[in-house]
């Protein structure tokens, strides 16, 4: 039987997917510890959340996850104020991007910084804690995008997100024998605001469906899940072993 995970926080909390698995686990009467660059959205979530299940604690906190000092002081802060962490949820990320070599590095770089070296520090801060008590529950949101290289505005947030799927099975790896999970979960197309403005996507749900099937992933502590499972267990599949020239019309 899979232990409660009372204790949550969520990493870019404020909007998208974040606000709504913070809506899906307060529904499931869990304690949140939420944090991201936009302090008003999290108090207004948080005023929400309490206002719908009063029975809960919700505790929010400033963080830009790029100030890599800070996330390491925000995690140990919630931790002390919660009586450690249950699970922790790597979520803040960015979609910016222009394909490579038309002069937009800048936004590739902040893009593979955010996604990649952010969620580094993320996942460092986590696993201290969880090393320290001795169990936890390490859940990293990667993309569907990850499964190949992909073309034109997606080649660098593929990549990162590649990079961070990798970085989750690593630490999978190390800690096969203790008390600490780690999920990497590949949402297909879920509609948030990272994606708001791109119009006529296939079998994209929205996003408090999308959210229901990612908590529901989680839950189960597997160590890899396709989210939601259809089409995109089968698309993941699919992306791997068709040619690339295939793969890339698919964008």
């Amino acid at each position: 039987m899979k232990p409660i995970r009372k204790n949550i926080l969520i990493t870019g909390a404020s909007s998208g997917l974040g606000a709504g698995m913070a809506r899906e686990f307060a529904a499931k009467g869990r304690d949140l510890a939420l944090c991201a660059r936009r302090t008003e959205r999290l108090e207004a979530l948080r005023q929400e959340l309490l206002a719908a299940h009063p029975g809960i604690r919700v505790l929010v906190k400033p963080l830009d996850v790029n100030d890599y000092d800070s996330v390491f002081t925000v995690f140990r802060e919630f931790a002390g104020q919660m009586g450690g962490l249950d699970r922790v949820i790597v979520n803040a990320g960015i979609g910016k991007g222009q394909p490579i070599g038309t002069g937009y590095f800048h936004a590739n770089r902040q893009t593979a910084e955010t996604n990649f070296v952010a969620a580094l520090a993320q996942c460092e801060a986590a696993v201290e804690i969880f090393r320290a008590q001795q169990h936890g529950h390490l859940v990293v949101i990667s993309s569907m995008s990850a499964m190949r290289g992909m073309p034109r505005n997606l080649t660098t947030y593929a990549a990162s997100k590649a990079a961070v799927a990798t970085l989750a099975e690593g630490i999978r790896a190390d800690l096969l024998r203790t008390r600490i999970k780690v999920t990497t979960l590949y949402p297909g197309f879920i509609r948030s605001e990272i994606n708001e403005k791109v119009k006529n996507t296939p079998f994209i749900v929205d996003t408090a469906t999308g959210c229901r099937a990612l908590v529901a992933a989680i839950e189960q502590e597997v160590p890899e899940a396709s989210v939601p499972a259809w089409p995109w267990k089968a698309m993941g599949f699919a992306m791997r072993n068709l040619p690339l020239r295939w793969v890339a019309r698919m964008t």
